[in-house]
Parts: structure tokens; C-alpha cells; sequence
């Protein structure tokens, strides 16, 4: 067995001791307070909205805070300051009416300006007089216009043509983006951008760059479209935008519509006609019409008025011919009466 460790006067080695206070002093060391930051909610704003300075952890020893406008404390440029255990809000040199602060350190912009751009200086006292600051920022943007977007030519040649889109604004500092058929525009290799995107050219246009256009402008608190312009791309020997292949079936449709309808006008206009001669042959049947007669009324009838072999004789007035022959033929085959005296 090895020797027990002979320890030396006070049975510790100094470096023992050393290691052992470290020990002690990392076991019993308060946790580090939470570092006090400011956000600006929303990130970027637009003038005329509201705008909040968030302030994050603060310390629960604060006694005191006040805002300053700027990266100084200076007393005039102080907006407010606020004490704790007594919740009393004292505007300064800088308020302008439009800022509200919270118990938490936080503070509020009505209707915000142009000229609130810029930092924010938060300083804190706390109850042993000590003090420590952090700075804020805010970003306004102006209002965003409309912009307009101007075609050189809604109405193009496929692989012949070429379109150029222009994107107008009045508000500077802006990006500008496009949009095809309201969805971001993929560019093609035919497509060129100019160098800050506010034209667009596309050499040459092809049948699957038909449809609406838009560009976009933004600024970190706004963004405004234009009023979409629609592209129609027409095809060789077409004005119509239409491919070649759709105008012959369409007007093959048409031509045999037309034929159907002149043949239906046709059958129908043939029932009719028959229908019109069916009565007449009908009419002439049952009710011919009266012959002309010449000369005085006589009970018989003349050979001339009989009918020939070759005409044709309704069969309703043969037994009436045939009478009438028979009683003529009968007075031709009688002898002659003599005359009574008395009518002499």
C-alpha cells in the first residue's frame, strides 16, 4: 500500500484553499439582471400612425426615468420623465403633446411626423442614485403614391415584337418590384430589368407573356401597386391574338352552323309548299270550279259538249255523263210524234 499523503500545517495545500473560495464565490453570486433594451413596434412606420418605443426589463429598483429626444441627456431636450412609488408624470422642454409614458418605461406616438424620425435616449435612476441610459430609434416614411405603369405596346407579334414597361412614382428612395398575373414576376432570360427596376423590357414576347402586369413600389413602412395593364400577344398572319389553328376551327363552326340552319330552312320550307299543294289538289277534288257556257240554255246536251276520248273525267260525273248520253241516244232512236190539230 502507498504511503498516506502527508498534508502539510493546517491540513490544506494553499492552491486547495484558492480553489475552494472560487468555488464558493461562483456558487453564491447573485444572477446577472436581464440587459434593458428598446424596440421600436411597429419597426418602421408611416407618417399620421402610431408608434410604440417597447422598453424591455426594466430594473424593479428604478426610481426614476425620463426620455430624451436624441443620443443626450440634456434638460432640453427632455420629452418626460416619470417617478415610480409615486407614479408622477412631468412633461419636459420637448413634449409635444403627442407622447404618452407607461409604468413599464415605455413610450407612446400619436399620429407620428416626418420630424420624429431619429433616436431615442432612455435613462434610468435607480434607488441608490445610480444611473444608465439606452437608446431608441424610430423610423417614419412618408406615404406612398399610386405609381404608373406605361406599355409601349399592349398589343404584340409572338417572336416578332418586343414590350417595354415603365414604372413611374413620385416618392424617392423607393424598391420597385413586378408582378405577373398578381404573383411575383419570375424573370425569363428575354426579360431585362434596368438598373433601379423601373423598366422592364421583354425581347422577344412569346404566347406565355399574355396577361396582366403590375409594379410595385415599397419603403420599409409602406407599399402601394399600380393599376394592372394587360399584355395580348397575337400570332403570325393573326390580328386576333388568337392562334391559327383556333380562327379555322372556329370558322369551320361557323360555315357548318350556317349550312345546317339553310337546310333546316329548306325542309321546312318544302313541308309547307306541300302542304299548301295537298290542299289545292284536295279543293279542285271536291269542288271543281264551274265551266264557262256558251249560247242559249238547252235541256240537252250537244255532241260537241261531251267530253273527248283524251280528257280526263272525274269520276264523280261519269254516271252523270253517261246519263245524259243514254237519254240523247234514246231521242235519236224515237220516230217523230204528229202534231195535234188543236196546236196547228
Amino acid at each position: 500500500m502507498e504511503p498516506p499523503l502527508v498534508l502539510p500545517r493546517g491540513g490544506r495545500v494553499p492552491w486547495q484553499d484558492l480553489l475552494l473560495a472560487v468555488s464558493l464565490l461562483t456558487l453564491w453570486n447573485p444572477p446577472t439582471t436581464a440587459q434593458v433594451t428598446v424596440e421600436s413596434v411597429p419597426p418602421s412606420a408611416t407618417e399620421g400612425k402610431d408608434v410604440l418605443l417597447q422598453v424591455h426589463n426594466l430594473p424593479r429598483d428604478t426610481g426614476r426615468f425620463s426620455w430624451f429626444k436624441g443620443a443626450t441627456t440634456e434638460e432640453n431636450r427632455r420629452i418626460v420623465s416619470y417617478i415610480v412609488d409615486v407614479r408622477v408624470i412631468i412633461p419636459g422642454p420637448a413634449h409635444s403633446g403627442r407622447e404618452t409614458v407607461y409604468p413599464n418605461g415605455s413610450l407612446l406616438f400619436r399620429n407620428i411626423t416626418l420630424n420624429d424620425t431619429g433616436y431615442y435616449t432612455l435613462q434610468i435612476v435607480d434607488r441608490n442614485y445610480e444611473v444608465a441610459q439606452v437608446t431608441g430609434r424610430l423610423r417614419i416614411f412618408q406615404p406612398l403614391a399610386q405609381p404608373t405603369l406605361h406599355a409601349s405596346n399592349t398589343t404584340v407579334t409572338e417572336d416578332k415584337d418586343s414590350m417595354v414597361l415603365t414604372c413611374s412614382t413620385s416618392n424617392p428612395e423607393v424598391s420597385i418590384g413586378w408582378l405577373f398575373n398578381g404573383q411575383s414576376l419570375k424573370l425569363m432570360e428575354r426579360m431585362t430589368l434596368s438598373q433601379d427596376n423601373s423598366t422592364l423590357t421583354i425581347r422577344p414576347v412569346r404566347k406565355e407573356d399574355a396577361g396582366n402586369y403590375q409594379c410595385e413600389v415599397s419603403n420599409p413602412g409602406d407599399s402601394r401597386k399600380s393599376d394592372p395593364v394587360m399584355l395580348a400577344v397575337s400570332y403570325e398572319g393573326s390580328t386576333t391574338g388568337f392562334p391559327v389553328g383556333s380562327i379555322v376551327g372556329i370558322t369551320v363552326g361557323v360555315l357548318v352552323g350556317l349550312a345546317l340552319v339553310a337546310t333546316l330552312g329548306c325542309l321546312l320550307l318544302r313541308t309547307r309548299t306541300g302542304r299548301a299543294s295537298g290542299w289545292r289538289d284536295l279543293r279542285e277534288l271536291c269542288c271543281p270550279a264551274p265551266k264557262p257556257r256558251h249560247g242559249p240554255t238547252s235541256s240537252s246536251k250537244s255532241q260537241d259538249s261531251l267530253p273527248g276520248p283524251t280528257t280526263a273525267i272525274p269520276i264523280y260525273q261519269f254516271p252523270q255523263v253517261l246519263g245524259a248520253a243514254e237519254t240523247q241516244d234514246s231521242r235519236w232512236g224515237q220516230e217523230p210524234q204528229p202534231v195535234p190539230e188543236n196546236q196547228l
